[in-house]
């Protein structure tokens, strides 16, 4: 019994490390690549999440008769004004896609706004929580998909310095057969990585300062997907064909909202950030 528990276990652990780690592209697998299609999505119930009161004590004092609890599901419906999850994932989306090289495969990519339509996701909000149905891009032509997922996101908080963070992975697959040529976990957190400290209070009264915290952490995160997906021993790729223009949403980084008046703390609102 003891031996068979402990064969399940590390059949277990062998699974979850090979769905976290990393697999590089190489560069005779990217010349096989024709025509790619982009995904990009969030599951279900990644985020907002707001980590900060309950799990810092360091607030108590600016809470008073605040419970943590409360003060955290305020402030996560802060984050959910500041930006949408379409937002997010089209950010990370268009980001990458416009900072790869003008060469084939990418400048061969499918039509974003086609692979959108075929997902039933064209002009929407919210982009599907659930895995969508791959073989919806083969009457496209498109033989890979590259796909970006957000797992986890949100804000926390240690010793009293906030931050923004954000969870999720990449991966290349050939949609014939579901092979895939490349993966890449990402786990990026502010706070981890000595950033300014995001004042949760501030953020109470102005969200925005959320959505830009995201922005930083998703196009670090394009980043590091570019340098994966432009691997060096290729054979050579010209340029080929041409994508329809793509920008990053401009409601990502809006004009300032104005900021609320003063006024006492009113049902859902947090405490006013210190001067």
């Amino acid at each position: 019994m003891v031996r068979s528990r402990s064969v399940l276990f590390a059949a277990v652990l062998v699974a979850f490390t090979a769905g976290c780690a990393s697999q590089r592209l190489s560069g005779a697998d990217l010349d096989r690549v024709q025509r790619p299609a982009f995904i990009s999505r969030i599951e279900d119930g990644a985020g907002p999440k707001s980590k900060v009161f309950q799990e810092d004590s360091a607030y108590s004092d600016k809470l008073k008769k605040l419970e943590p609890k409360e003060a955290d599901r305020r402030l996560t419906v802060k984050l959910q004004q500041a930006v949408t999850r379409f937002e997010l994932s089209e950010r990370l989306r268009v980001t990458t896609l416009s900072r790869l090289p003008a060469e084939a495969p990418w400048t061969d990519a499918v039509d974003p706004a086609r692979v959108a339509s075929a997902l039933e996701s064209f002009l929407v909000e919210e982009v599907p929580a659930n895995a969508p149905d791959y073989d919806l891009m083969a009457p496209l032509g498109a033989d890979t998909i590259v796909e970006f997922v957000i797992q986890d996101y949100g804000m926390r908080s240690d010793d009293g310095h906030a931050g923004a963070y954000l969870k999720g992975y990449g991966r290349m697959f050939r949609l014939d057969g579901r092979s895939e040529l490349w993966r890449r976990p990402f786990d990026l957190d502010a706070v981890e990585q000595g950033a300014p400290h995001l004042d949760p209070f501030k953020v109470g009264k102005e969200p925005e300062l959320f959505r830009l915290a995201m922005t930083d952490l998703l196009d670090k995160v394009a980043d590091m997907f570019v340098k994966d997906l432009t691997p060096q021993n290729r054979r050579g790729a010209a340029p080929s064909g041409s994508t329809a223009p793509d920008t990053v949403p401009s409601a990502v980084t809006p004009a300032p909202a104005p900021t609320p008046p003063e006024r006492q703390l009113p049902p859902g609102e947090l405490p006013d950030p210190d001067p």
